[in-house]
């Protein structure tokens, strides 16, 4: 019997956007996937003016409707963490080959996760290169310990899109390349990323 392969996609998702979605379809292509779930974090370190856990799950979930091979896992742990979050996911999809999405600007300090090792031993990458990322991905993925099963090098198809852009033209009431109709539905409908200062 085949063994099913499994993408898993962490992140904040402050909100979820065209970019996004366009990797993880594109994750399902390049390493053929059987399905890519989007994790979303509790908590993100360093980050501020994120939107409540809560929303931002609606959010993915409005997002990923239309495409029947993504999905949703609303981790328990408030963080991704190779330690706590890794064994649940290998329970949750035993006997399935995980392959972990990340966008290269998260690469560059994949080496700093505690126990990253034990991730990288037993998993495959799908790294998509962000704008500007080209020339250090090779540099950064040299620098992996030990080296993943396999990775994937995925160029985006919308590199110039970001949650940041996104919650700013939000804020604004703006139109901006990768905003998905439905989180603007949301959004606007929640009062979300609105400064009334």
């Amino acid at each position: 019997m085949k063994q099913r392969r499994i993408g898993i996609y962490s992140g904040t998702f402050n909100p979820v956007h065209a970019g996004h979605i366009s990797f993880a379809l594109q994750a399902i292509s390049e390493a053929k996937l059987d399905h890519v779930y989007f994790m979303p974090e509790r908590y993100r370190r360093h980050k501020v003016d994120v939107a409540h856990f809560a929303h931002r799950v609606a959010m993915i979930r409005q997002a990923i409707r239309p495409h029947r091979k993504l999905g949703l896992i609303e981790n328990s742990d408030v963080t991704f963490s190779v330690a706590r979050t890794l064994p649940k996911l290998k329970n949750q999809f035993y006997g399935s080959r995980l392959v972990f999405l990340i966008g290269s600007d998260s690469l560059e300090h994949l080496n700093q996760w505690p126990q990253v090792e034990k991730l990288l031993k037993s998993s495959e990458l799908v790294i998509g290169i962000r704008e500007g990322d080209n020339e250090r991905v090779q540099a950064w993925l040299e620098a992996l310990k030990p080296q993943p099963l396999k990775t994937y090098l995925i160029d985006s198809l919308r590199p110039t899109v970001s949650s940041t852009k996104i919650r700013e033209a939000l804020r604004l009431d703006q139109e901006i390349e990768g905003i998905l109709p439905s989180v603007r539905r949301y959004s606007n409908r929640n009062w979300l990323y609105i400064s009334l200062a």
